[in-house]
């Protein structure tokens, strides 16, 4: 029996181990696992053969992709180009409407301060100055890493398709093959628990698919009030910050606000503020909802396991938080897990 659990150990640590190098091949089967449906209706629909079928969805993803890539990136880089053309000239700008006019406020009111009151700001600012120009650098060298990393992430990209549409084409044999190692009871459990983290996973996708459409749409409504330029861009840049661990909307629209209220532009510093504001309060009341209904658990779980989360993981542990809870509650549906006891 012992021999059993070292051997399910040992699969288990190479299983982990591998992981991250085969990250390609497992977006690609769990979009493969997600494109099925349509692959069944098309073979019902029209009769085809799965190879046929599974051609016609893989073109019509690929498709897809690539409008959306195309059309995306155009937008992008042309915003890009033109935003790059226009930064000297806004440093500039900064430079004369917001530092001088702070460097001369500060030469006429330091007059009164104690010296030792002085040199301690002084060193501060020059603590403060320091680390900006450390983030730029770090901000260059990053942008530098992700155009080297470009021409590896076509490779994968590549890598992914290919495994995508093997996968589409081999996935009833792969599951009757899983069948055959399996007891009855056991492939039982184990399609109950596969079916509902599936299902699971597809719904946190559509989750975050819909509360970064939402944040991108009111993003690029807010801008396009305050009348800035390049909304399409900054608003893209606004929802990749914000899906990120750690950072948020405020990373980029607090201290835009702040430069624009030392530029004396209060009315977009303000509107800047209040968009910050809005998109924080309208995200938090919608994000229970919506994850309850495509992650299959309650609103109150789904806030639950958000907030403690949250609290134990940082902003990572509100998308942990309900995974956790959607396994459990799996395993506890399978009786791997049981709950029947009484106090």
């Amino acid at each position: 029996m012992w021999k059993k659990w070292v051997w399910t150990a040992a699969i288990a640590v190479i299983i982990l181990f591998l992981v991250p190098y085969s990250l390609p091949l497992i977006f690609a089967f769990l979009t493969a696992v997600m494109l099925e449906g349509m692959v069944q209706w098309i073979i019902k629909r029209f009769s085809f053969k799965r190879l046929q079928a599974v051609i016609a969805v893989f073109i019509g993803y690929v498709l897809l992709l690539g409008v959306i890539g195309y059309n995306l990136i155009s937008i992008i880089a042309h915003q890009a180009v033109s935003l790059s053309q226009r930064t000297p000239t806004f440093v500039k700008d900064f430079y004369r409407t917001a530092i001088l006019p702070l460097m001369g406020k500060w030469e006429f009111y330091s007059k009164n301060f104690p010296h030792e009151v002085i040199l301690q700001i002084e060193d501060t600012i020059e603590k403060n100055v320091n680390s900006l120009d450390s983030f730029l650098q770090q901000l260059i060298n990053g942008t530098i890493n992700l155009l080297t990393a470009i021409p590896g992430f076509l490779i994968e990209f590549l890598v992914y398709l290919i495994a995508l549409f093997l996968f589409s084409l081999e996935l009833p044999k792969l599951k009757l093959k899983l069948e055959s190692h399996l007891k009855e009871q056991t492939r039982q459990k184990v399609f109950l628990v596969g079916g509902q983290l599936a299902k699971a996973g597809v719904g946190f996708l559509k989750a975050q698919v819909i509360l970064s459409l939402v944040t991108f749409i009111m993003a690029m409504t807010g801008l396009s009030i305050l009348g800035v330029k390049y909304t399409v861009l900054l608003s893209l840049l606004i929802v990749i910050v914000d899906i990120l661990p750690i950072l948020g909307t405020g990373s980029v629209l607090v201290p835009w606000a702040v430069i624009a209220i030392l530029q004396d532009n209060n009315f977009l510093g303000i509107g800047l503020i209040i968009l910050f504001f809005v998109i924080t309060i309208v995200r938090r009341v919608i994000e229970p909802k919506i994850y309850s209904s495509n992650l299959g658990i309650s609103p109150l779980a789904s806030l639950v396991s958000m907030y403690i989360g949250l609290k134990l993981l940082g902003i990572a542990g509100v998308f942990i938080g309900p995974i956790f809870v959607i396994i459990f509650d799996t395993l506890r549906k399978a009786n791997i897990i049981q709950m029947n006891f009484k106090i």
